[in-house]
């Protein structure tokens, strides 16, 4: 039997995200507590979850934003409706019951078999006729049963139209969700817009990244320009700390965004990563953390707490006081806020949401690293290495498992 579109489309929605988590069937269903087999069910299309909570966790797992999430719902309302309608033929009882009392309603007539009692006492031929009329009407209650069998029917009919018309403004009704999955189209957008840097160094001068090569399969260590594209090169985790700035501007000069909160969620904790450490250590340069938040992976809840910033820039560093939310942004004063999240004891995957209000409206915006959670893990126990641009290889450093950034490398080895 071919497959609903509905259920198609749906199916597709829930391959992309696993393919784009890059975890295998086994690894994702046991954070789902499901079965392998039920989650490639899923992703195939020959099973519709009955409930969409568990679709919205793979969702969340895999980092899908908000609008992938709406989408992905409206996907799996209509892959549901696919599954009911397929689970519960309909039109199979309307006319077994319409056509049989309908064609058939004079089957009592027979039962006047009992009718010859009258002939005794009434000769009349038109008595002794099964298919004369007064005989049945002598039994006014067993010919009952036949019009009521009409009326039944005709309720079934009536019921299965109505159901079957109202499955279709059901369908409509629930058209606005995909639409509300392009807030560019059918919704006001954002008075705001926000962007992210994901691969910062504290002071801009240090940070520490776990890579699964040996250190002469890793490159030098980069400027911290170009640490992106380096630690994309090397598939390489934050190691220890991660730093996210997060940059905030209103579209109007005048209609201030109001910021209340941020918010961090952890989607999944799992050992540390079994991998080198590399310290980026490069010579510090200054540096300005206006709004600065510390944030603690291994606890059950983390927060984002707000912590002094510091202003490195001029010739003397000078501290400047945290201040909590709530913060206004306008188009002509942006926000700047930098996130410290750190884990010692876990391989964490994250994200933000941040909360908001302007003009009589309220949101919340989910804060990731290009669609996908944030990943840090801890480096305890695990070989560290600094380069030696002397020699141009890297070299252990006993001090990196402590030490996060800033220092000399001994001259050992």
């Amino acid at each position: 039997m071919p497959k609903d579109a509905a259920v198609e489309e749906f199916a597709g929605l829930v391959h992309a995200l696993k393919a784009r988590d890059g975890r295998s069937y086994e690894a994702l269903g046991r954070r789902l507590s499901v079965s392998a087999s039920t989650l490639h069910r899923y992703c195939s299309g020959a099973t519709v979850p009955e409930e969409f909570a568990v679709v919205d966790r793979l969702a969340l797992l895999c980092g899908a934003d908000e609008e992938e999430r709406r989408a992905l719902e409206a996907a799996w309302t209509e892959a549901d409706r696919a599954r009911r309608r397929a689970a519960s033929p309909a039109p199979t009882p309307v006319p077994a019951v319409s056509a049989a009392p309908e064609s058939n309603p004079e089957p009592s007539a027979p039962e006047p078999g009992p009718g010859p009692a009258p002939d005794p006492t009434a000769p009349d031929p038109s008595a002794a006729d099964p298919s004369a009329p007064e005989t049945p009407r002598a039994r006014p209650r067993r010919g009952a049963p036949a019009p009521l069998l009409v009326a039944a029917a005709v309720a079934l009919v009536v019921l299965a139209l109505a159901a079957a018309l109202l499955g279709h403004p059901t369908r409509t009704a629930s058209a606005p969700a995909p639409a509300s999955t392009a807030p560019g189209r059918t919704a006001a957008p954002l008075p705001f817009t926000w962007s992210i840097g994901s691969q910062l160094w504290e002071g801009g001068c240090g940070h520490t990244y776990l890579v699964d090569r040996a250190p002469r399969a890793v490159a030098p260590p980069p400027v911290a320009a170009d640490s992106g594209a380096w630690a994309g090169t090397h598939g390489a985790v934050h190691g220890g700390e991660a730093l996210v700035r997060i940059t905030v501007q209103g579209r109007s000069p005048s209609d201030a965004v109001v910021l209340h909160a941020l918010h961090v969620r952890v989607v999944d904790r799992a050992a540390l990563l079994p991998w080198n450490a590399y310290r980026m250590d490069n010579g510090c340069g200054g540096a300005v953390t206006p709004r600065h938040f510390a944030v603690d992976l291994d606890r059950p809840r983390p927060l984002a707490r707000p912590v002094d910033g510091l202003d490195a820039s001029g010739a003397e560093v000078r501290k400047i006081p945290a201040v909590s939310f709530p913060y206004k942004v306008t188009s002509s004063d942006p926000e700047e806020l930098l996130v410290s999240a750190r884990t010692a004891g876990c391989d964490c995957r994250w994200y933000l949401e941040l909360e908001w209000s302007a003009e009589g409206r309220t949101g919340t915006v989910r804060i990731t690293d290009g669609g996908k959670p944030f990943r840090t893990s801890g480096t305890r126990g695990r070989p560290a290495y600094v380069h030696d641009s002397a020699e141009g290889r890297w070299i252990t450093d006993s001090d990196s498992d402590t030490t996060a950034a800033g220092g000399t490398p001994g001259t050992d080895a």
